[in-house]
C-alpha cells in the first residue's frame, strides 16, 4: 500500500476513527493489526517474515540480559553468544532475502573469470517491503540490551515498533526507548494532532507528487541515454535526481510523521536541509538521519570509532559507509556510492587537518567576510561532490555511472563553447517534463538559503492561522493541477 495511493487514502481515516474510539486497552493491538494490514496488501505471505522475526527477537533477547544478570558459569552462554545470535539471525534473514541474487551473480562472474561456465540457479526470491529497516530496528534493540537497557517484556509492544505502519516500509529507523514508552501513554485526543499531522501529510504528498515525480521523467530521460545528453545535459539532469530522491524521500517522511502524529506519536526526523551542508560529515548529520545514526552507533563506533589511530579511524569511516551503500542495494554501484562516500569523509578529515596545520581557520575566524564567503562556497562545493555521488547511486551498472561521471567532469571545457540550444534536453517533448526542469531546479536551488533562513527565524513552527489555510488549499490546488499522469512509488521503498 503506497502512501500516494487511493487505498491508503480510506485505509488511514479508517484506522484513525477506530483508534480514538477503542478504549485505551485495545489501541496497540488494533494498531498492530492495521499494521499487519497495510504490510500484507502487497504479498501477504511475507506478513509471516516479520511476525517471524518478532518472534525470534523476542525470544532471543531475554537471554541476552538474563545472561548478563545470572552468576558466573550458572548461563551457558554469556551476554555477547546471545547477542551474536539474535543479530545472526536478523543479518541472515537480510542477507538471504536481499543479497542471495548478488551472492550467486558474484560466483558466477568469479568462475566465468577462471573460464568455468555455471548455470546459476533461479532463486524465485522477491525482496520483502521494509526488511532492511526492520531488521536495523530489531538489531538496534537486541544491542540495546546487552548494553543494559530495559526488555520489553510485552510482545505487543515489540511488534508494533517494528511493524508501525507509518515507519514500516522506509523509517524512519525508529529507537525503541523513545518509541515503546509512548505505547503506555493515556493519550486523549487532541485537535492539534489532526492540525499538524494533517500539515505533514499534505506536505509530503506535494514534495513526493508535485515536484518528485516530475522530476523523476527528467532523470529517468538522461539516466536511460546518457549518450544522447552533453555534459551541460547530464549535470542538469544529476541536480534533477538530486532534488528528486531528496523530494520523494523527505515528502516519505513528512507523511510518515504526520500520519504517526494523528495517532499521538512521535517519530524522529530524518532531514535537516542536507544541501546547505558545508561538508560531507555535515551532509551525512543532515541526511537520512536515523540511518546515518544507526551505522554510528551500530557499525562506526563498534569497530572503534574516533578512538583509535588515524589510519583505523579511516579504515572505520570506509567500511561503515561502505556496507551502509550495500545496505541500499545488491548491486555493484551502491557499493561503490558507499566507498565512494567513505573516501571523501576521509578526505574532509585530511582537508581539516591541513587547515589546522596552515592556520587557515585562524585567519578565517579572524575576518568574518572571509569566513562567510568560504562557508557559501563550501556549500556549492560540498553540494557537487554529493551529485557525484549519486550517479554511482542512480545508474543501473557501473558502466553506465563510469561513462557519465566521465562526461560530468568535462563540462568545464564545453563551457566554453556552449550555446543554450545546444541543450539536448531541450528535445524532450512531454509538456510536464520541460517546465519542471527549467523552472523548478532554479527554484529550488534559490530557495535552500531562503528556507534555511526561515527556519532561523522558527516561521514553519507557529506561522499564522491563515498563512497555514492558504498554504494547504494552494498545495491541494497544485497537486490537482499538476501532477503527473502515474506517481511511481517511492525510491527508498526498494531497500
Amino acid at each position: 500500500m503506497l502512501f500516494n495511493s487511493l487505498q491508503y487514502l480510506v485505509f488511514l481515516p479508517v484506522v484513525f476513527l477506530l483508534y480514538w474510539i477503542s478504549p485505551q486497552r485495545l489501541r496497540v493491538p488494533l494498531l498492530l493489526v492495521a499494521s499487519y494490514v497495510f504490510y500484507c496488501t502487497w504479498r501477504p505471505i511475507y506478513g509471516l517474515l516479520i511476525f517471524g522475526l518478532t518472534m525470534a527477537t523476542f525470544l532471543l533477547v531475554p537471554f541476552i540480559h538474563k545472561a548478563a544478570t545470572a552468576a558466573s558459569g550458572k548461563h551457558i552462554f554469556t551476554p555477547k553468544v546471545w547477542l551474536g545470535i539474535a543479530v545472526a539471525v536478523n543479518l541472515l534473514c537480510l542477507a538471504i532475502f536481499k543479497y542471495a541474487y548478488f551472492a550467486v551473480g558474484s560466483v558466477k562472474q568469479g568462475l566465468s573469470m577462471a573460464g568455468i561456465d555455471w548455470k546459476e540457479p533461479h532463486l524465485h526470491i522477491i525482496l520483502p517491503l521494509g526488511i532492511s529497516f526492520f531488521v536495523f530496528e530489531f538489531i538496534h534493540y537486541a544491542v540495546e540490551v546487552y548494553r543494559g537497557k530495559p526488555l520489553v517484556k510485552n510482545f505487543s509492544a515489540l511488534a508494533l515498533f517494528a511493524a508501525f505502519f507509518p515507519t514500516q516500509i522506509a523509517g524512519p529507523i525508529k529507537r525503541y526507548q523513545d518509541f515503546v514508552p509512548q505505547l503506555t501513554e493515556k493519550l486523549k485526543f487532541k485537535w492539534e494532532y489532526v492540525d499538524e499531522g494533517m500539515q505533514m501529510i499534505l506536505m509530503g504528498l506535494a514534495k513526493k507528487v508535485l515536484l518528485a515525480d516530475n522530476l523523476a521523467m527528467v532523470v529517468q530521460a538522461g539516466f536511460a541515454h546518457p549518450e544522447n545528453f552533453s555534459s551541460v545535459d547530464l549535470w542538469l539532469i544529476t541536480y534533477a535526481f538530486a532534488f528528486q530522491i531528496f523530494f520523494d524521500f523527505a515528502g516519505y517522511t513528512d507523511v510518515a510523521r504526520g500520519s504517526a502524529l494523528l495517532f499521538g506519536y512521535k517519530v524522529p526526523i530524518n532531514f535537516n536541509l542536507p544541501y546547505m551542508a558545508a561538508n560531507v560529515a555535515d551532509f551525512w548529520n543532515r541526511w537520512h538521519i536515523s540511518l546515518s545514526t544507526w551505522l554510528r552507533d551500530y557499525l562506526f563506533i563498534p569497530l572503534g570509532g574516533s578512538r583509535v589511530s588515524r589510519p583505523l579511524v579511516y579504515r572505520n569511516l570506509f567500511i561503515t559507509m561502505a556496507l551502509g551503500g550495500l545496505w541500499h542495494g545488491a548491486a555493484m554501484h551502491f557499493l561503490a556510492w558507499g566507498a565512494y562516500q567513505g573516501i571523501v569523509l576521509i578526505l574532509h578529515r585530511e582537508y581539516v587537518r591541513v587547515l589546522e596545520a596552515v592556520g587557515i581557520n585562524k585567519k578565517l575566524a579572524a575576518s568574518p567576510t572571509a569566513a562567510k564567503l568560504y562557508h557559501w562556497f563550501s556549500i556549492v562545493a560540498t553540494f557537487h561532490i554529493v551529485c557525484i555521488g549519486w550517479v554511482l547511486f542512480r545508474a543501473d551498472d557501473m558502466k553506465t555511472a563510469g561513462a557519465m561521471i566521465l562526461k560530468l567532469v568535462q563540462a568545464p571545457v564545453d563551457l566554453l563553447h556552449f550555446s543554450a540550444s545546444q541543450l539536448a534536453i531541450l528535445q524532450i517533448r512531454d509538456p510536464i517534463i520541460f517546465p519542471a526542469l527549467l523552472l523548478l531546479l532554479p527554484g529550488l536551488m534559490i530557495s535552500q538559503p531562503i528556507i534555511a533562513w526561515l527556519n532561523d527565524k522558527k516561521f514553519y513552527q507557529s506561522p499564522p492561522w491563515a498563512v497555514q489555510v492558504s498554504l494547504m488549499v494552494a498545495l491541494m490546488c497544485l497537486l490537482t493541477i499538476f501532477s503527473p499522469d502515474s506517481s511511481p512509488r517511492f525510491i527508498y521503498f526498494q531497500f
